[in-house]
């Protein structure tokens, strides 16, 4: 793996292959009752903009199960206001082994990498969430065994999700569909990259507006909030776009037979998914949250322990 973990263009598909390898061990001896404290000695600073539940409690739980300590400071430094991004990470840097960042802003997450001389994770922006793209295919090769030609559908807002689900998938041989409407599509550059990487790992990438088509042939129907953090002032507009591409049962049933639902949770319930979907038979939301501490302490070993594995 790269130094950092800032956006999933940062991995190669062996990078991928070596965390989800990992995280599968890590998870077998966890469930074992075995120790691994593989970051004896290490710590992590958590720094959340934003609101959390999975992920910060999977970070700062995932380094404890390692031997190591995390440490909240969001609340008290004032990122920004009290103290520059630059500032942070260069005092950062002193004292810990690495940064584990919520922002709202990508360049944020990036700054930190550029002022400080630890690794940085990022934990959410408003351009990428890595950390949960690579739980959803380490979720959906729990389930389906070898990735290569299965299809991932996502359908909804083009956001951060979108982003990050567009990047991975060609790394692990998955065609992605996005459906979203018109002007809500996932980011211009980052829809370039997909394409790219794409072609060069001889997967599938299409957007449409069609959710319905979307869908066809699908292992995996996925999707996530229509309003996320930050973007509270178009809800209401939001609101009147995004009905159509409700994941609900009848378009479920476009999907393969054997297809799994996922949500990258919080869900708004009766919004983008319905109970009925999201307490279903095919959702697999929970192993998804579940399986967000495994693939994160992983990453974690892999950026400050060199991926060692006793």
């Amino acid at each position: 793996m790269t130094r950092h973990l800032l956006s999933i263009a940062d991995l190669t598909p062996t990078a991928v292959v070596e965390v989800f390898a990992l995280a599968a061990r890590l998870k077998a001896q966890q469930l074992a009752g075995e120790c691994h404290h593989l970051l004896t000695g290490k710590s992590v600073a958590l720094i959340f903009e934003k609101p959390s539940n999975r992920t910060r409690t999977t970070f700062d739980v995932g380094m404890f199960q390692l031997g190591g300590h995390a440490v909240s400071i969001a609340e008290s430094i004032r990122m920004g206001e009290r103290e520059s991004v630059g500032e942070v990470a260069r005092n950062l840097s002193r004292w810990i082994d690495g940064i584990v960042a919520r922002t709202f802003s990508h360049t944020t997450v990036v700054q930190l990498a550029e002022h400080g001389t630890i690794p940085v994770v990022n934990a959410l922006t408003d351009l990428e969430h890595p950390c949960q793209a690579l739980t959803d295919l380490f979720t959906m090769q729990e389930r389906f065994g070898d990735l290569r030609g299965r299809k991932l559908a996502y359908v909804g807002d083009g956001n951060n999700m979108a982003n990050s689900l567009s990047l991975l998938g060609p790394l692990c041989g998955v065609d992605v569909t996005i459906g979203c409407p018109d002007g809500y599509r996932p980011d211009a550059r980052v829809t370039a990259q997909a394409q790219q990487a794409a072609a060069a790992h001889g997967t599938k990438f299409v957007i449409t507006d069609k959710p319905e088509r979307a869908v066809v042939d699908a292992d995996v129907v996925y999707t996530d909030v229509w309003t996320s953090m930050g973007q509270e002032a178009e809800h209401e507009q939001r609101l009147r776009v995004f009905p159509p591409y409700q994941v609900n049962a009848a378009l479920v049933a476009r999907a393969k037979p054997t297809a799994v639902v996922m949500h990258c949770l919080p869900a708004h319930r009766g919004w983008e998914i319905t109970d009925e979907v999201l307490d279903g038979e095919q959702s697999v939301v929970y192993d998804e949250a579940e399986n967000r501490l495994h693939v994160q302490k992983a990453v974690l070993v892999q950026l400050l322990a060199g991926g060692a594995v006793e």
